[in-house]
């Protein structure tokens, strides 16, 4: 795919998921998650292996039918190649739902609501959020905005952009199976093992590309500072960098302790500054959308500097 027309692809996609958001019913995410369980529920075995052809069997033919597809379609239109890449990666991209899961929890601590703040977190993080103070809840959703703007927006569009329509499928179908499978639990620990070191390949580039971005938007030296510093302390390589830089840049303090399952966790700190707020999840969606916009900025200059290299 030519860099113009994935940069044009880039720019329709996102502000069709601005337009529309999430598909409300029929998404192939949530489909995808479906078919993963059941792949899980016959497969499932305490080794690797079973684990990496489980992956295999979930996420290898949605790749190769939609390189098909595309290689199909585009031998009959560009154009409608083109229009299927943009639906493809639309779909896989989540900027707009990610503020639609974090904005009412940020609206209910304005209002002094914490138990609706609660609920509301409880559909953004996996921890026990019956047992958050007020600065935990903020803390719990700032937190899930820097790791997923990697996840759902930046990292989708760095592997769109290196793979076309079927990278974007790649990363978003194994981002989804490292969030079902990929954890450190008797389950998991052996069968999820592919799931989670794929996810980690995947992302070692975006993330830190995400970390660098929240950096430059925002407290510059503080992010670089919390980066270098407090990233190598947290368990995932590429969370690690993309929430220490965020949380610097913001000039707030997260991490910390944090319930699951009834226990509390205790958690590198990550960040400097005030305890979170409200203002800190709105902040935190501030430099994911400002962040995409440079990406696709930057990503129409790269490709008007290698239009006016050509014809020098």
């Amino acid at each position: 795919m030519a860099a113009a027309s994935a940069a044009f692809i880039a720019v329709a996609a996102v502000a069709l998921d601005a337009l529309l958001g999430e598909p409300r019913r029929a998404h192939p995410l949530v489909a995808f998650g479906r078919m993963a369980r059941a792949i899980e529920s016959r497969t499932h075995a305490d080794r690797r292996i079973a684990g990496a052809l489980a992956w295999s069997v979930a996420v290898l033919p949605a790749c190769a039918l939609t390189w098909l597809a595309m290689h199909w379609v585009h031998a009959a239109s560009p154009w409608l190649a083109a229009a299927l890449a943009t639906g493809v990666l639309y779909l896989a991209l989540g900027h707009r739902s990610l503020a639609e899961h974090a904005r009412p929890v940020a609206h209910a601590l304005h209002a002094g609501e914490l138990d609706s703040a609660r609920a509301a977190v409880s559909r953004m993080v996996s921890r026990d959020t019956a047992a958050l103070d007020e600065s935990q809840v903020a803390a719990a959703a700032t937190e899930s905005v820097l790791e997923n703007g990697c996840d759902a927006v930046f990292g989708t569009l760095f592997w769109f952009a290196v793979l076309g329509a079927p990278g974007a499928v790649l990363y978003r179908l194994a981002n989804t199976l490292d969030a079902m499978w990929g954890y450190r639990t008797p389950r998991y620990e052996n069968f999820g093992w592919a799931a989670a070191r794929v996810d980690d390949v995947l992302n070692f580039i975006p993330a830190r590309l995400t970390a660098l971005t929240y950096a430059v938007l925002g407290d510059t030296a503080g992010a670089l500072r919390c980066w270098r510093r407090q990233a190598p302390l947290w368990d995932s390589p590429n969370a690690g960098p993309v929430m220490a830089a965020g949380a610097g840049a913001l000039r707030v303090q997260l991490g910390g302790a944090a319930p699951y399952h009834g226990l509390w966790e205790q958690r590198p700190q990550l960040g400097e500054g005030g305890s979170p707020d409200a203002d800190s999840i709105a902040r935190a969606l501030w430099l994911v959308r400002n962040g995409v916009l440079s990406w696709l900025l930057a990503w129409a200059g790269v490709v008007l500097l290698i239009d006016g290299v050509r014809h020098a």
